[in-house]
């Protein structure tokens, strides 16, 4: 969260409000956040140093927009750079994607090579499920239990696929120097 709240502020200093709107417009679409939870993260990245107050309205609601400081900018390089982690690849490859752009050219296919890795390790790791279950003795009356594990097994194979294959494709454009999208 933290991350996509800098990257977000990288595009351009926003106050709370303005971070909730860019989660309800966008990034919400693949990192979910409640408005207490973006509240949270933002109050640490300013307590840790990472993001300041750019501007501050005086009067009654005291809005303030906050930025990056450059330690802030840094923590957001450098987990741009590292593969995604965590339970949850797909939000962590789609949020680096999100904002890929804010890095330089040269920066870029590195970060799409590692989401690439991940995911195949990810892959290769329901593909031994996969295999392991076929060895599986089902026990009498859970077979059809079993059959709705065995699809949203099917469901995870064929999404992993999917997003490996977006991820080749994009890498194999950049590659050829072409935009990431016609």
């Amino acid at each position: 969260m933290a991350h996509v709240i800098l990257g977000l502020l990288l595009i351009a200093p926003q106050s709370y409000y303005d971070l909730i709107k860019a989660f309800e417009a966008g990034v919400g679409l693949f990192y979910s956040a409640s408005s207490g939870s973006i509240k949270r993260a933002l109050d640490r990245l300013l307590a840790q140093g990472l993001v300041e107050v750019a501007d501050a309205e005086s009067g009654g609601r005291g809005r303030k927009a906050y930025r990056p400081t450059g330690a802030g900018r840094e923590e957001f390089g450098s987990w741009m750079a590292a593969p995604p982690t965590g339970s949850d690849a797909e939000s962590g490859a789609l949020a680096r994607l999100y904002f890929l752009g804010l890095l330089e050219e040269a920066e870029r296919l590195p970060v799409l090579r590692g989401i690439e890795e991940r995911l195949e390790g990810d892959l290769a790791a329901l593909q031994d499920l996969d295999r392991g279950l076929d060895t599986r003795d089902v026990p009498e009356g859970l077979h059809e239990v079993f059959a709705y594990q065995r699809a949203t097994l099917d469901y995870g194979l064929a999404a992993n696929r999917f997003a490996l294959g977006r991820f080749r494709a994009l890498i194999d454009r950049h590659e050829r120097g072409e935009p990431p999208r016609d």
